[in-house]
């Protein structure tokens, strides 16, 4: 798929106005604040040190290229011309090409307004043109704002992996969810 290509407008529920689209060179700024703002946060995701710029420009050419190729599809949720957040669908190969793994990321102050709601159902549309039949994805189990999300956009909880975080002094549990497609 080419990059920068608009997939939807909406107004979040405060008014402004949110741009789903691919991720484009460009944004390569954007990016790396949205992902290093969520580990000074302490965001319960997977990192826990934040990426350097090198690091960025190299994931950043990766992602781009597999995007165009069609290997992965990828979603960035811009507002007044920032991005913040991003998420992706990578399909799994061998017997397991009927699946997508998703992984979303919002930054803190853009957060239910609506925004992950609309980037779910547009991942869910884009794995069925894909011609995915199942999508999953994990959560920490304390993260009961994304877990409910996902589940209002039709992911049920399927397995968990206890104790997989280790954060703040205690173990977290991990959620797995899953989504059958029609």
């Amino acid at each position: 798929m080419k990059t920068g290509r608009v997939i939807r407008i909406f107004s979040a529920k405060d008014g402004r106005k949110v741009v789903l689209r691919t991720p484009k060179w460009e944004d390569l700024d954007d990016l790396l604040e949205l992902i290093n703002s969520l580990v000074e946060e302490g965001a319960e995701i997977s990192k826990n040190e934040k990426v350097s710029r090198e690091a960025e420009i190299e994931w950043l050419s990766k992602t781009l290229a597999s995007l165009e190729k069609n290997e992965i599809f990828f979603l960035v949720a811009e507002v007044d011309e920032k991005v913040v957040g991003s998420s992706d669908i990578h399909p799994l190969g061998g017997f397991s090409k009927h699946v997508g793994v998703v992984g979303i990321i919002i930054k803190k102050g853009f957060r239910e307004i609506g925004i992950g709601t609309e980037v779910l159902k547009t991942l869910v549309e884009q794995a069925q043109k894909m011609g995915l039949k199942i999508l999953t994805l994990s959560a920490f189990a304390t993260n009961k704002r994304a877990l409910h999300i996902y589940e209002k956009a039709g992911f049920a909880r399927t397995g968990i992996i206890p104790k997989k975080h280790f954060k703040d002094g205690k173990y977290i549990d991990e959620i797995i969810m899953t989504k059958v497609l029609e």
